[in-house]
């Protein structure tokens, strides 16, 4: 029935196209012109990497600006190889813009000075509008000779190197896919269709992205994301669509043509697409603001892809008709050829060999997987040479700046200045340093260096020392709140300052307890992705089984692509495990993005779905002819094997041209991306797929409850 239903809406759909294809194309002309307008104003939208959700560490780092006057946000303006005259002409022009809160020079602060170099403290009141006041500060520190490093800045750095990043990314990949498309197709205006589709879906996408970012904050790895998946996906499709095309012209007229290629490559479009769509907003769950980011960006662009190819791409061809062919500069082999035929045959007259010998490469791709190590992307996401990462890291390296401070605020009822309170916070100080993990505690007792309750007590009641040690109250108690800034001996954002954060979130005390800092901060990105990570995976798998078990009416297919898509993605992750953590080809050792594995799953799922959809379906055509198992896998391999072949290597270049670019987390996507597509169309489409075809025969169509043993149902 939902089949049934797809395959009328799609008829409705050809009609359509085919009764008005030059207002489409008119329309789809007005709509691209209104989006490149909006999608100009993008990157002025995008800000911060995307690691921020509602919880418990922004609610303490609100308190911590509201009630006890931190500031929201501290920069660091840093002096190398400069003198104190320079130093303080930097200072002051910095100060001039009006712009922190508060700078605290090095040239007053001792601390803040060694050697050759030192660095002033910046203030800010207010996190929002940030990236102006930055871009001010940075033009006026570069022009005294400093650099502006920390947070915003970091993310400043990022966001233009991101938009670097997309522009040598396409330099490098759409002249490569180009190619590709003219040695599919053979001629000039065959591959340039799907290439102007494409970047008519990217501009659409954009703009709509930008009219999204009103309402909601976007990542700055969305200006890499979206167009690596958009652009790959839209000429896959075009790919798919153009190549049946070709074949039914030679059978029928034009209009004919594109009537039959949408009713049966549109069908493959849609479920393949409906799969990435899946994959996508099953990152809803996880509420993490860049795993929503790229779930309402990824299936805006599916989307934006799939309307694209079913509506302007025929409209095109229409229009065009066997225009299409013109400046032809190659001959191309029919579909189906000689070569591809007697490779399936191979394949499948050996299927426990070809079988054992796939899982054996899959395995030994496998084994890296063990030892992967995960982090969330930081001021790491920049290249090594990056002045404002390198200004950080050597004061970071020279002063000690630590990232395991955490912050703790306990609630009291009745508040913490009378003699029960004053005692109860000795009691509190005693209970942390009493936890191996912690290593400092400040509280009032630590700054007045006092040693306990009774003497804080004593104390009071003399003046003069009551006069000294008395305002310290002001500074750690807000009304029933206490702060107790604690420092870490593992680093912030190690398993072992996580597990501080979440035992003492949780522990039940007489004191209301909440934690902040950044060991709070990577606590709980950590435990939102582990704790959801199994309902993502349990939506993706479930709805493409019940998706493909639709579209292909069997029970065993679905299953085995699903496994197979698992074990090829394990493969592709221990890859990435021995080129970026165990440092190949030219790169440092590091580690793995967090985001990496989740996004790289959700999203190659989905799409190596398209090769399993592009694939059966052609196999179940042939299949529903005469039910011969075997004829119908060579014959559906013989004829998808070129197309899948190029669409892969377009996915291939597009996505993996960004391992030429400089932010990490966006090089490791792309790195991931092209070779999960790449095991996926070989290892697993042409050699598992048919081998394991072969293996099961007749069960590969069996379907309980269905009239006619083992034999699949009529399309129509």
């Amino acid at each position: 029935m939902i089949d049934l239903k797809g395959r009328s809406l799609l008829r409705t759909l050809a009609n359509l196209v085919i009764r008005f294809p030059k207002w489409i194309i008119a329309l789809w002309i007005l709509i691209a012109a209104f989006m490149a307008f909006q999608a100009i104003k993008l990157p002025g939208v995008l800000e911060g990497d995307g690691f921020r959700m509602d919880g418990e560490y922004e609610q303490v780092a609100d308190r911590l600006t509201e009630e006890f006057g931190l500031p929201a946000e501290t920069m660091f303006l840093v002096f190398e190889d400069m003198t104190d005259e320079e130093i303080e002409t930097a200072v002051s022009d910095v100060e001039d813009l009006g712009l922190a809160e508060e700078v605290v020079s090095p040239l007053e602060d001792d601390s803040l000075y060694t050697g050759n170099l030192s660095y002033a403290l910046l203030h800010f009141e207010e996190e929002a509008d940030m990236s102006e006041a930055v871009s001010a500060i940075q033009e006026t520190a570069n022009h005294d000779g400093a650099v502006l490093t920390g947070g915003t800045a970091i993310s400043e750095d990022i966001n233009k190197a991101s938009q670097r990043d997309l522009v040598k990314a396409e330099t490098i990949g759409l002249p490569i896919a180009l190619i590709v498309l003219l040695l599919a197709f053979g001629s000039v205006v065959a591959a340039l269709v799907p290439f102007f589709v494409g970047i008519a879906t990217i501009i659409t996408t954009f703009g709509t992205m930008t009219l999204i970012g009103q309402s909601m904050d976007l990542s700055i790895f969305m200006l890499n994301i979206v167009p690596m998946l958009g652009l790959a996906l839209s000429i896959d499709f075009s790919l798919l669509f153009i190549n049946r095309y070709r074949e039914e012209r030679k059978k029928q007229s034009v209009e004919d043509a594109v009537r039959t290629t949408i009713l049966t490559a549109g069908r493959s479009v849609l479920f393949s697409a409906f799969c990435v769509f899946i994959g996508l907003g099953a990152l809803f769950i996880i509420q993490i603001d860049l795993f929503k980011n790229i779930g309402v960006g990824g299936m805006a662009v599916v989307s934006l892809a799939v309307l694209s190819s079913l509506t302007l791409l025929p409209a095109v061809l229409l229009i065009l008709g066997d225009r299409l062919n013109k400046w032809t500069i190659l001959k191309v082999k029919e579909e189906g050829s000689s070569g591809w035929r007697k490779f399936a045959e191979r394949v499948i007259k050996r299927p426990v060999l070809v079988t054992i010998g796939a899982l054996l490469i899959l395995g030994i791709f496998m084994i890296p997987v063990k030892d992967m190590e995960l982090t969330i992307p930081e001021m790491d996401s920049l290249p090594a040479s990056n002045d404002t990462r390198q200004a950080f890291e050597k004061i970071e390296d020279e002063f000690g700046l630590s990232n395991s401070t955490a912050y703790l605020i306990a609630e009291r009822e009745g508040g913490w200045e009378n003699e029960d309170g004053i005692r109860e916070i000795e009691n509190l100080q005693d209970a942390l340093l009493n936890d191996s993990r912690t290593d400092e505690v400040s509280t009032i007792f630590t700054e007045g260096e006092i040693e306990d309750a009774d003497t804080w007590l004593q104390a009071t009641q003399i003046p003069e020392t009551a006069a000294a040690v008395e305002p310290l109250l002001d500074s750690f108690i807000e009304g029933d709140s206490l702060l107790v800034p604690v420092t870490l001996k593992p680093e912030g954002a190690s398993a072992e300052a996580q597990e501080w954060a979440r035992d003492w979130a949780e522990k039940e005390t007489e004191w209301n307890l909440s934690v902040g800092g950044y060991p709070k901060f990577n606590q709980e990105i950590f435990d939102e992705i582990w704790d959801k990570i199994v309902y993502v995976l349990a939506i993706i798998i479930v709805s493409t089984y019940i998706i493909l078990m639709i579209a292909f009416r069997s029970v065993l297919i679905p299953l085995k692509a699903i496994i197979m898509n698992v074990i090829g993605l394990s493969a592709a992750f221990g890859a990435l495990v021995y080129i970026f953590q165990y440092g190949h080809f030219g790169l440092e050792a590091g580690s793995i993005a967090l985001i990496i594995p989740v996004l790289v799953f959700s999203l190659v799922f989905g799409l190596s779905m398209d090769y399993e959809v592009f694939l059966i379906s052609r196999i179940q055509e042939e299949y529903t002819k005469d039910y011969d198992n075997d004829r119908a896998t060579v014959e559906g391999l013989a004829a998808t094997s070129k197309i899948i072949t190029s669409a892969a290597l377009i996915m291939i270049v597009l996505t993996g041209a960004f391992a030429f670019t400089e932010v990490m987390p966006v090089k490791q996507i792309g790195v991931g991306i092209a070779i999960a597509v790449a095991i996926d169309a070989t290892i697993i489409r042409l050699l598992l797929v048919p081998s394991l075809m072969k293996l099961f025969g007749k069960w590969n169509w069996w379907m309980p409850f269905r009239k006619g043993p083992y034999k699949a149902g009529n399309w129509h």
